[in-house]
Formats: C-alpha cells, sequence, structure tokens
C-alpha cells in the first residue's frame, strides 16, 4: 500500500502540472468533505468478505463518503454501525429495478437506516435494444418511484444511466423532444417529473455510446445530483450495449475522457456527490491514482 501511495502522490503531482488551472480545487483533501465519494461496486469483491477492513481501506485513501449498491449479506443497521464507528457516511443507496417494483418500502427503510439521502438504480429490465415503448413504461415508472420515496420517505430517486438508453428517439415523437440529436434518454429525462425524479450521470456510460457527458450536463443542468466518475481505456470503441469488460475501466486521467471538462461543467450543475466507480480488477493500484488525480483538478 505504501508504494501505491507514493505512485499516487507521483502521478497527482504529474497531474497537477498538466491540468491545474487557477481557481478552486473541485476537490479538498479534508476529511470531512462529502463532495468526493466511493461507489461500493469498486471493492465488491473486498466488501463481500470483510465490510469492516474494507471500509478501513478506503477511509486510509480519505474518502469517507459511501454509496451502497449492496448490503453485502449484511443488515442496513450493521453498516450503519461500522460507518459511524469510522467517522463514514453513506449518501447514496443503489437497489436493483425488481426491488423498486416489489418492496419499495424496505428499500426506503434500508436506505433511511443507512443515512442516505439519495436512491439510485442502475439498470431498466430490457432485452435486445431500448425501445420506446420501454421509455414510456420507464417514464410512468419512474415518476412512480419517485413520488412514492419522496412524499412518503423524504428521500431524492435517481436513474444512473447505462448506455444503451441513447438510442435515437424514433420519428413518431421526435416534435415531443426538445434538442439536437435527442436520444431515448433525452425523453426521459424530459418526460419524468423533476419534483421527483433525478439522475446520476455515469460519465463512462455516457461517453461510451457516443455522446458528450459535458454537453449533456449543460443541456441538463438541474436534473442531475449525482456522478460516476471513471474512465475508458484508449483504443476502446464504444456502441449502445451497455457493457464492455470490466478490464476496461482505467486510472481517471489515463483514459479517453475528456474529464477536467466534464468536472467544470458538473461543477456547475446540481450534482452534490461525485462517487469513483472502478470495476476492473485493478483496483489497488488504480484508485489511489485515481484520488490524486481528481484532488489535483482545479475548477
Amino acid at each position: 500500500m505504501k508504494k501505491i501511495l507514493v505512485m499516487a502522490l507521483l502521478l497527482g503531482g504529474i497531474a497537477s502540472t498538466t491540468f491545474a488551472q487557477k481557481g478552486k480545487p473541485l476537490f479538498t483533501d479534508k476529511a470531512n468533505d462529502l463532495k468526493l465519494g466511493m461507489v461500493s461496486y469498486t471493492y465488491r469483491k473486498s466488501f463481500q468478505k470483510d465490510v469492516g477492513a474494507t471500509l478501513d481501506t478506503i477511509k486510509a485513501l480519505g474518502i469517507t463518503n459511501m454509496e451502497f449498491s449492496n448490503l453485502f449479506g449484511r443488515t442496513a443497521k450493521d453498516i450503519r454501525a461500522m460507518l459511524d464507528e469510522r467517522g463514514m457516511r453513506c449518501t447514496s443507496f443503489g437497489v436493483g429495478y425488481p426491488d423498486l417494483e416489489n418492496k419499495i418500502g424496505e428499500v426506503a427503510s434500508n436506505a433511511k437506516t443507512l443515512g442516505a439521502e439519495f436512491v439510485r438504480v442502475a439498470w431498466i429490465p430490457h432485452k435486445g435494444d431500448f425501445t420506446l415503448d420501454l421509455a414510456k413504461k420507464t417514464v410512468e415508472d419512474f415518476n412512480r418511484f419517485g413520488k412514492t420515496l419522496k412524499d412518503e420517505h423524504g428521500l431524492t430517486f435517481c436513474y444512473h444511466n447505462h448506455g444503451f438508453e441513447f438510442q435515437p428517439v424514433p420519428a413518431e415523437v421526435a416534435s415531443e423532444v426538445k434538442g439536437k440529436d435527442v436520444t431515448l434518454f433525452d425523453y426521459i429525462v424530459q418526460k419524468t417529473d423533476p419534483k421527483y425524479v433525478s439522475f446520476e450521470m455515469d460519465v463512462l456510460w455516457t461517453f461510451f455510446p457516443g455522446k458528450n457527458p459535458a454537453e449533456i450536463l449543460k443541456r441538463y443542468p438541474n436534473r442531475f445530483k449525482l456522478m460516476h466518475v471513471k474512465d475508458l481505456k484508449k483504443g476502446v470503441q464504444g456502441n449502445l450495449s451497455g457493457g464492455t469488460p470490466v478490464e476496461n475501466d482505467v486510472a481517471l486521467g489515463t483514459g479517453q475522457l475528456d474529464l477536467p471538462t466534464i468536472l467544470k461543467a458538473a461543477d456547475k450543475s446540481s450534482i452534490k456527490y461525485y462517487y469513483i466507480e472502478d470495476e476492473s480488477p485493478n483496483i489497488n493500484t488504480q484508485v489511489p491514482i485515481s484520488i490524486a488525480y481528481l484532488r489535483s483538478l482545479r475548477m
């Protein structure tokens, strides 16, 4: 770990020289800064073995804000106790679509026990291409989920895009969707109620289907509340599948995404928390580099 941290600091220095701009740091290095967080999926294999030890590892990297997308066989009460013992927090709780359809009360209870402000879903069940009919159902579902979570439990519902939603809007509803080169993702954003439905931008799964994350943030500056920060290996070609091998996740600042431009746009949006997500098997080396990179950026 010591060698990894030294390497991260060195690379962070390079990042500072390369990307530094006049202005405030986007992320401070203060222990109580919750803007920068970690999604549990990054450390999923470690969490399956030992939740407490994994939280210790993450805190040692200077991260105290968590987005849990799994309870790893524990109860929400257990995890909350472990977070409290370490002076850490869970600000967002990710669940599956069927959970929201069938047991939204339990979802809300777990989220509130964890201390989360947001409930997030990251996948819309579908087979083959994402279609207009699915988008219409999604709008109805999201409005219902969001209303229940907000009105009955005081929680904010967010949808995490995954790339497949960027199919072009069919001609039959094109006049209903504002903007150029609009997609079914635009349809979902524009048709859902802003009072009840917000979004978590995954920057890789926005870039992968050929879209510009910064431009989408500018298009909808008040709809995104959360972000997954990640980077895509150079040379990898994207598509609308919503999937790519986990080995294609690389340390922030070493891949294809123009993260300074994206994060500058995010800083002007309504995004509150930024969670590092790295699905690769190389997190022990990549995550410290990513943290150093993010802390080097100035806006």
